[in-house]
């Protein structure tokens, strides 16, 4: 049979496809990092089925056994939020099924990483995934340092306590995006300068937190002017205006809205 991958919602419930809510009812035994918490997913959708604790302090022992049962049995393996094996557990179990033989199917779906680097405004030609950055010593030091060398956009995942002394090491001119509460009821999503951003956090700050930031070392200052004239080109080529303008932007490190508007007013 099948082990499915199913992702869940980071915040809002409405957040979740019509074909993850068919596998969690059909499923013969749901994997899920909290019982209390998928059971409320699950009576949301009026879902009744048997769940079983699969959490990142029991994933290496229960591993081999799921996997056995997901060769003869439908298994569907969740996290609290979004997608298993982001920031989550599920990566041994993956692993243990992919060994065993068994099939394992992923579905697409919600998740704080695609969100947040959606909602970012940054360039997304080249990501880079951190999750929780390390909290001290060599590893954090060479994190930060490479994300003044890389160009690169980095997804990072952070605590609000730990938020502004993060966003303290980045580079003060370097671009962020600071998710906060993404899809919940007070999303907020602050775009601007690292320096910025640690000033606009200063004070108490609750919720689950995604930080997107542009690497790699402060570009020169392109001109808007530069920038439009270049989309006009890539226009002039075949491309559509939309296309034009981001491409223009990501190479020139204009906002596209800039580049857009400059083009469409000729």
């Amino acid at each position: 049979m099948t082990l499915f991958v199913v992702p869940t919602p980071i915040g809002n419930l409405e957040d979740i496809t019509l074909r993850a809510l068919r596998v969690l009812r059909e499923a013969d035994v749901i994997a899920c990092e909290d019982t209390r918490r998928t059971g409320k997913l699950l009576a949301h959708y009026e879902i009744k089925n048997s769940l079983v604790s699969h959490h990142e302090h029991n994933e290496e022992r229960f591993a081999e056994s799921l996997a056995e049962r997901a060769k003869t049995e439908n298994v569907a393996l969740v996290s609290d939020a979004g997608t298993p094996l982001v920031s989550d557990p599920g990566y041994r179990l993956v692993e243990a099924c992919v060994a065993a033989g068994a099939k394992v199917e992923v579905l697409p779906g919600a998740s704080s990483l695609t969100t947040a680097l959606a909602a970012s405004g940054l360039p997304v030609d080249e990501v880079v995934f951190v999750g929780f950055p390390p909290r001290k010593g060599r590893e954090r030091a060479g994190l930060f340092e490479r994300i003044s060398r890389q160009n690169a956009t980095f997804v990072l995942f952070e605590s609000p306590r730990r938020l502004r002394r993060t966003l303290g090491e980045l580079p003060e001119e370097a671009s962020v995006a600071v998710c906060r509460e993404l899809t919940k009821l007070h999303e907020e999503v602050f775009r601007g300068k690292a320096s910025e951003a640690a000033g606009h956090f200063s004070g108490d700050v609750k919720g689950e937190i995604v930080i997107v930031v542009r690497g790699g070392p402060e570009e020169e200052s392109v001109d808007l002017d530069s920038a439009v004239e270049l989309a006009r080109r890539y226009a002039s080529e075949g491309e559509s205006p939309s296309r034009a303008a981001a491409r223009a932007a990501r190479e020139t490190g204009r906002p596209k809205g800039e580049v857009y508007d400059g083009l469409a007013k000729g």
